[in-house]
């Protein structure tokens, strides 16, 4: 088992490694310019040297991110248990559910901004537009899954209508619900900085940083933006995937290898 989890975790860390070490050499064997791609090392010594600045607006776009997941994710369980609870909503609003996600971001918000103005508000709408989605699916087909057999046995007992969802189908639910959640939280962090790209009320973020480096034609930084951005997505995903362990722990673990093999 230990072998099996350092090889997990080895490999990765191993290839991404030989990956720099490519970048980095092909770099410098052919010259290339900084301000068309830059080096590895010119990338960390750039974000050395914007670390505090840096900090900072890693700091607003990790808040703003953690509060539209959060209410993302209290709208998506709300559509979900009125859609399940009420039929006819979910015959009549699955159609508004599918359409909210086809509308482009680039064009969302700018027209939030109209609506809203400049501040939080615009980019936390938009968070939770796109957060909503995936947890309010996933729950959705989750509490469709309870067992049968016990939910027609909850019914002989004389169970109401809402002690049957909050009893059996809720709970059964919830690996769903988590499901949903990773999704979510992979784009959570993107969405943000698509908010603050498109000026919604942001002179901080990684996003406000990412356009403003842009713009100056400071590739390293453009190249530490986004490798801030990837570890904040893997932060925010792991975060949900510890969560999952925390809330479902009547979930069997899988059986050791050594047993599989003598059984």
């Amino acid at each position: 088992m230990g072998n099996k989890r350092l090889r997990a975790i080895a490999l990765p860390v191993g290839t991404i490694i030989f990956f720099l070490a490519v970048w980095q050499a092909a770099c410098m064997a052919f010259a290339i310019e900084e301000y068309t791609l830059p080096a590895p090392s010119d990338i960390a010594v750039k974000m050395y040297e914007d670390s505090a600045v840096l900090w900072t607006h890693v700091q607003a776009t990790f808040g703003l991110a953690l509060v539209g997941l959060a209410l993302g994710t209290a709208v998506g369980i709300a559509v979900a248990v009125l859609l399940h609870l009420v039929p006819p909503f979910k015959t009549a609003l699955s159609p508004m559910l599918v359409l909210s996600q086809n509308v482009p971001l680039i064009a969302l918000g700018p027209l939030l901004i109209i609506w809203f103005g400049f501040g939080t508000t615009p980019k936390l709408i938009l968070l939770v537009l796109v957060c909503f989605f995936p947890v309010a699916l996933s729950i959705l087909v989750g509490l469709g899954q309870a067992e049968p057999h016990l939910r027609e046995y909850l019914g002989m007992i004389g169970a109401s209508r809402w002690e049957r969802f909050k009893r059996l189908e809720f709970p059964a639910s919830l690996t769903y619900l988590f499901s949903g959640l990773r999704i979510a939280a992979t784009y959570v962090v993107s969405s943000a900085i698509v908010a603050e790209w498109l000026g919604a009320g942001a002179n901080t973020g990684i996003g406000f940083y990412l356009k403003l480096k842009f713009s100056g034609f400071q590739q390293a930084a453009v190249f530490g933006s986004i490798v801030c951005i990837v570890v904040m997505s893997l932060l925010f995903f792991y975060m949900v995937v510890l969560a999952e362990r925390l809330v479902i722990r009547w979930r069997p673990r899988p059986e050791p290898e050594w047993k599989e093999a003598t059984s």
